[in-house]
């Protein structure tokens, strides 16, 4: 039974017993038609309650019997007091009361209280920033947990909405998916919904659908929780410099809404507290906004799960598609050294066709070496769409070199969902300035970021 559930009960019994009290009143002073209206009342909360407990715990619950005994109680009580049959006052309430009190007894010994948790992914190659999070509330017995993909869009130059997408079925196989459609927010009312998609409106390229917005969501729930999809390089706290280059992660729609926010150390809780503060104010925004010890409570730095799952995740443990291990293998059945080449959405933006022909020249050289070294290209999963919508004339170039370089087929082009493979898989990280170096660096691998301007 949920807590809400669970609490609606006790307020059914507190009803019932304070009914009871005043049965016995009517009856001791001759108002036997009052206590009579007053056991009707009683008799429909009881099933009021018992059709609670039944939606909760199930047509087998103990307390149904109870129920059910109670009920017979107060039809014999009635008819006593009807009949005029000279009904002791005292008697009337001892009786129903004991009769109560056997029902609170099972309720509190034997119905535990049960959350609900809902888990609202929407690029399944985010995934892994929630994971360890509904591990654990998957292993609680007492609790009850859904992952639901939400369906996103890309976004035209002008900010209208395109193409629909969904990825529910692109979940590792041990994730049970629940449709979206199939789960009704303002009947279940979830006790926590986690998300990792902290924009709503605001982001340039894509959109959740508008329902799944933080602002609409924690309508629904007692606790919305934001955990970053992305982890950031350290920085100290007193590192304003380094701070201006994400600042802007502070202050989202999912950093206002949410009721709790779960960043990926100490440190970064210190910058974001401070961060959501100044901008809060330049905003306009006072009360909790700008309140530091309510602030304090609502960030929390306990880790991300993206490190979780990279430290717990083993290269044998991985299923590897066959045609990369036929790059990936020499002649003699040895693994070639694996680099891992990280192509950022930011990089393509800020050079354009400098950084195709930066791609071009990493691939002639990958291409020459590949008997030695397994090149893994993973772009970002949102360069297409983030091209199409604000450099569109920069995508036939950028999909022809794609497409030549699948063609060729001497290196291997990751465009799945789990980035965690490609990460554990890797010896070495090559590319852009990225989150996925942090997790890389977490993995022990040698990390070099390369450098648009320099063509070899």
């Amino acid at each position: 039974m949920r807590k809400t559930q669970k609490k609606q009960a006790g307020e059914f019994m507190e009803l019932l017993a304070r009914a009871h009290e005043a049965v016995g009143k009517a009856v001791s002073t001759g108002k036997n038609y009052i206590a009579m209206e007053l056991l009707e009342q009683c008799q429909e909360g009881a099933i009021q309650l018992g059709e609670l407990v039944e939606k909760a715990e199930g047509e087998g619950c103990g307390m149904i019997p109870l129920l059910e005994d109670y009920c017979e109680l107060v039809y014999q009580i009635y008819e006593e007091v009807r009949q005029g049959q000279g009904a002791s006052a005292d008697r009337i309430s001892e009786d129903l009361q004991q009769s109560l009190i056997k029902i609170e007894k099972y309720l509190r010994d034997n119905i535990k209280i049960r959350t609900e948790i809902v888990f609202l992914p929407y690029k399944a190659s985010m995934w892994d920033s929630l994971e360890s999070v509904w591990k654990a509330a998957e292993e609680d017995p007492d609790c009850d947990a859904y992952v639901i993909p939400i369906p996103y869009f890309d976004k035209n130059p002008d900010g209208s909405l395109r193409e629909a997408h969904y990825e529910g079925d692109l979940y590792p196989e041990y994730v049970p998916v629940t449709d979206y459609n199939d789960y009704n927010f303002d009947v279940r009312r979830p006790d926590m919904i986690y998300i990792h998609n902290p924009y709503d409106e605001c982001n340039h390229v894509t959109s959740v659908h508008p329902f799944f917005y933080s602002k609409n969501l924690r309508n629904y729930t007692d606790k919305l929780i934001y955990i970053p999809y992305f982890v950031l390089g350290e920085i100290e706290p007193d590192n304003q410099a380094a701070i201006e280059g994400m600042k802007h992660f502070c202050f989202t729609p999912g950093t206002i809404y949410a009721n709790q926010v779960v960043v990926q150390s100490e440190n970064m809780r210190q910058i974001y507290i401070n961060e959501y503060i100044k901008a809060a104010k330049e905003v306009g925004l006072s009360g909790e906004h700008t309140d530091r010890k309510f602030l304090e409570k609502k960030f929390l730095g306990t880790g991300s799960p993206k490190i979780d799952k990279i430290l717990n995740t083993k290269k044998e443990d991985m299923e590897i598609p066959a045609e990369w291990l036929k790059i990936i293998k020499k002649p003699d059945g040895t693994w070639k050294k694996i680099v891992f080449y990280n192509t950022s959405v930011g990089a393509l933006l800020q050079h354009s066709e400098k950084m195709i022909k930066k791609m071009e020249s990493v691939f002639v050289i990958f291409k020459e070496n590949k008997d030695k070294v397994a090149l893994l290209w993973r772009p970002h999963p949102l360069i297409q769409a983030t091209i199409e919508s604000m450099r569109p004339q920069l995508w036939v170039a950028y999909r022809e070199l794609k497409d030549r370089y699948i063609e060729e087929g001497w290196g291997i082009y990751d465009d799945t969902s789990d980035v965690d493979r490609a990460v554990v898989l890797s010896d070495a990280y090559y590319g852009d300035g990225s989150s996925v170096i942090q997790l890389c660096q977490k993995a022990g691998m040698p990390v070099m970021v390369q450098n648009v301007n320099v063509l070899v």
